[in-house]
């Protein structure tokens, strides 16, 4: 079966790579409308999948990722007709100079080919990926997992019934019914069909992928996102900032599980943090200073400090300077969003070019880093290595550039 998705993934990458802009758009927003329309029966095959899960015993925060609302059908919607209004990147040319021999040579920006997603209980990422990977000009091959298999598929169906009814290859969308392991395994090694594989999930999930794949692989990192709040602070936007990025989603990658408290502030700030996160039943973790301040939360262990909780749950540390902050967030990260809350110019443009990790905010929640929010339409995932793409990836990152060279008869000597 994978064999021959394969070979239509190749005979339909010529037709993607071909398509006009005009007819990418009107596949995109032909695409939003049967959302739409027929989102009384994906919600049904949602339910059932959330029905399977909680017998199950998912976990709130991953059940809060499975579940479609129609309000959250409807962004997916907006975001398939957000990356329609958007530039198309194919055909772009990145630069043309003139050799002394006569040649021009420039490149052009074209298709990555043939892209693989595995991802987890996220059904909206087939509505993004199908998006971001058609209108790229790139034919996508999808691997959801079996907690929303019934959700991935009747998306897929309304997607490629309307590309069809447009005209559209359908086969620029393909879907991996099989949840087998076995099956994801096979996948993995399908270098002669998919030319990148993009892993979305869970830690567990990325590692799998990166260790066993033999296709090349952009790493979606899971987000231990830092918080540190310096000595300048202003602790109303502290308090605020800290209560959104922790509490609006907790399931979500860009969701801060870490603070870092400067000790300045600590007797001042800490009362107040804990005020605001107890009305959100956060259970906050803490090192022996914070507990000294605060007795009652939690002692913090060291798998703390590098934990994705996905949870109303946080870690706090205690440091006496700027230093130590970055030290520790550095340290402890994987590499996706950090932020400082300050009044300090200096400390503000330290921390910008100090702290590794794909996106880096000053005075801002860790929630923005998301392709919507970055003006991307939607977003493949965020991308937490440093080769090829970094932080959201929209439509560039889903291209490569070839060169192409203008000459008017010369050989080589």
């Amino acid at each position: 079966m994978l064999q021959e998705l394969g070979i239509r993934a190749r005979a339909a990458e010529p037709k993607a790579a071909l398509l006009q802009c005009k007819e990418k758009n009107r596949g995109l927003r032909a695409a939003a409308e049967a959302l739409v329309k027929y989102k009384a029966e994906i919600l049904e095959a949602n339910q059932r999948d959330l029905e399977r899960a909680k017998k199950n015993g998912m976990r709130q925060a991953l059940l809060d990722r499975l579940q479609l609302s129609e309000d959250r059908i409807q962004g997916m919607a907006e975001g398939l007709l957000q990356v329609a209004g958007l530039e198309d990147p194919i055909g772009e040319v990145v630069g043309m100079k003139l050799r002394p021999n006569g040649l021009r040579i420039g490149q052009k920006r074209v298709p990555l080919g043939v892209i693989g997603i595995i991802y987890e209980a996220r059904p909206n990422v087939t509505a993004d990926a199908f998006g971001l990977c058609f209108k790229s000009g790139n034919v996508c091959i999808l691997k959801g997992g079996s907690d929303a298999i019934d959700s991935n598929q009747k998306i897929v169906e309304v997607i490629r019934a309307a590309l069809k009814e447009e005209g559209l290859p359908e086969d620029v969308l393909l879907f991996i019914a099989d949840t087998d392991r076995e099956t994801t395994r096979e996948f993995m090694r399908m270098n002669s069909y998919v030319d990148v594989l993009i892993p979305r999930g869970s830690a567990g999930l990325i590692q799998a992928v990166v260790e066993n794949s033999t296709i090349p692989v952009i790493e979606t990192g899971t987000g231990n996102c830092h918080i540190f709040v310096d000595e300048t602070a202003d602790f109303d936007m502290a308090l605020e900032i800290i209560d959104n990025a922790k509490t609006q989603r907790i399931g979500v990658c860009n969701a801060c599980e870490s603070l870092v408290v400067s000790s300045k502030i600590a007797e001042e700030f800490l009362p107040l943090l804990k005020a605001r996160l107890d009305k959100k039943q956060v259970e906050i973790r803490g090192d022996k200073r914070a507990r000294e301040i605060l007795p009652s939360i939690v002692e913090a262990v060291e798998e703390d400090w590098g934990k994705e909780y996905l949870d109303y749950v946080i870690s706090l540390k205690i440091v006496d300077c700027f230093e130590d902050a970055v030290s520790h967030i550095n340290r402890y990260n994987t590499k996706h969003s950090e932020a400082i809350v300050t009044r300090d110019y200096c400390h503000a443009e330290r921390f910008l070019n100090e702290v590794d990790a794909a996106v880096v905010y000053v005075n801002a929640s860790t929630r923005f880093t998301d392709g919507f929010e970055f003006g991307f339409g939607a977003e493949i995932g965020i991308s937490t290595q440093k080769i090829h793409a970094r932080g959201p990836m929209g439509l560039k990152e889903l291209t490569t550039l070839k060169y192409v060279v203008y000459g008017d008869g010369q050989v080589r000597e």
